[in-house]
């Protein structure tokens, strides 16, 4: 019996040195140089992910990389919808704030108009345009050309055209470019053709 039990350890004694001596030691080997690889910059889980998904078995564990793809396709549209959301609410203020600018150029002129009223027929009401037209012209003459531009776009054309005659060469020209090309195109032959 006592000879039993020596033959049985001596049978397990092999396996456990086996562990002991060959399994754990190249188990930490092998982590020593994963951690050694990822820190030297070895993409070493993207290299696994390679090689396994190529094994018969393991690849129906891994997943596609059109499933990873897809997904970080999703998260980046949404990030740039996010963004285009951002910019449509803030042009959307700037459109608010041009708005209530042409509706305040529009109650000044509406108020120089009332305010000249004519008394002496004709003449008056010439004089009175011009006068009009000169006082706004004159604010359009320090204005943002981005701004005047946008706001004589929205004008009849007849207002528009009179305003733009009575500034400066430089200042119409600094307009016209800031103005869409069409409408400057317009407003260029109108001008021309008064």
């Amino acid at each position: 019996m006592v000879k039993q039990m020596k033959n049985e350890k001596k049978k397990m004694n092999p396996f456990l040195w086996f562990i002991f001596a060959i399994i754990i030691p190249a188990a930490i080997v092998i982590s020593l140089l994963l951690i050694i690889l990822n820190v030297a910059g070895v993409d070493v889980s993207g290299w696994a992910k390679d090689r396994a998904s190529s094994v018969p078995v393991l690849s129906s564990f891994i997943p596609e990389n059109d499933e990873l793809t897809i997904e970080e396709n999703t998260e980046e549209k949404q990030e740039i919808i996010e963004e285009k959301d951002a910019d449509i609410e803030r042009l959307q203020g700037e459109i608010r704030d041009l708005e209530s600018t042409i509706d305040r150029l529009n109650q000044d002129i509406l108020r120089l108009e009332n305010r000249n009223e004519p008394t002496n027929g004709q003449e008056n009401e010439e004089e009175q345009a011009s006068d009009t037209i000169s006082s706004v012209s004159g604010s359009f003459k320090d204005m943002d050309q981005e701004q005047a531009a946008l706001i004589l776009q929205n004008l009849d054309e007849g207002t528009a055209i009179s305003i733009l005659n009575d500034v400066s060469n430089k200042v119409r020209g600094e307009i016209l470019e800031a103005m869409d090309p069409e409408i400057a195109a317009d407003l260029t032959q109108l001008l021309i053709d008064s």
